[in-house]
């Protein structure tokens, strides 16, 4: 069993996503390290900017619950966005909406962006099993 299992499960049921998808994009961010960090400034589970995390209602810190809320929710709202294609979300979520709208909604050819759609993908199969 995955950690911090009850958060996810919140989330899930709010945002109607698969908990297997929010520990997918858990595992490929933060490996679930509530206390990691990116040298860009995201931090957290679901490692969100600090805009980002504000927007979407995740103002403790220290509150994995929010943290996970919050990324489910911009995860959601990705989907949406790129009319429920979870690969350009998922580069949208990793390289953010105007990057791949950029390339004419297509994966960013960034090197992370490239690893890191497989990545959540391969973690999705994964706990979906």
């Amino acid at each position: 069993s995955l950690p911090y299992q009850n958060d996810v499960i919140a989330a899930a049921e709010e945002t109607k996503l698969d908990p297997a998808l929010i520990n997918a994009v858990i595992a490929a961010e933060s490996k679930h390290n509530r206390y990691a960090k990116s040298n860009k400034g995201a931090y957290g589970l679901m490692q969100l900017m600090p805009a980002t995390a504000k927007r979407f209602g995740y103002i403790k810190r220290d509150s994995t619950k929010q943290n996970v809320m919050a990324g489910s929710r911009y995860l959601r709202e990705l989907i949406g966005q790129f009319n429920g294609n979870l690969e350009l979300a998922l580069a949208a979520y990793n390289a953010g909406p105007g990057a791949v709208i950029k390339y004419q909604n297509h994966i960013p050819p960034y090197k992370e962006t490239k690893h890191y759609v497989p990545k959540v993908l391969k973690y999705y199969r994964l706990f979906s099993s």
